[in-house]
């Protein structure tokens, strides 16, 4: 994971994201939606229907950055649209990265081997 500068904050957009959408598309969300600026420094993620896909979108000050992650098995721990906007701590980030409940930390699936 790349190290975050101190002070930076993670929202995650509650719901379910077309995750056909680029930076442009998600930074837009992010100002009507979310009612943040995009261009900020801090994290916004995003989850698709599915829930096996996470895309983050960050501006380090220098340019757009766009992440994506696909888990091969399982789904990232999401809140429910009723919940609004979520912050969470960049240790939390960590472990939903990592396939793991952000609420309460317990590994959910860990590959075996490859292939």
């Amino acid at each position: 994971m790349i190290p975050l500068p101190t002070g930076v904050r993670v929202w995650l957009a509650t719901g379910h994201t077309d995750m056909r959408k680029g930076f442009a598309s998600l930074a837009l969300l992010v100002q009507q939606v979310l009612k943040h600026d995009p261009l900020s420094g801090h994290l916004f993620c995003f989850r698709g229907r599915r829930g096996d896909l996470l895309k983050v979108i960050w501006h380090d000050g220098q340019g757009a950055c766009l992440f994506s992650k696909r888990l091969e098995r399982g789904r990232f721990l999401w809140p429910s649209a009723a919940d609004g906007v979520v912050t969470i701590s960049p240790a939390q980030l960590g472990y939903l990265l990592s396939g793991i409940d952000w609420r309460h930390p317990q590994e959910s699936w860990r590959p075996t081997s490859m292939g």
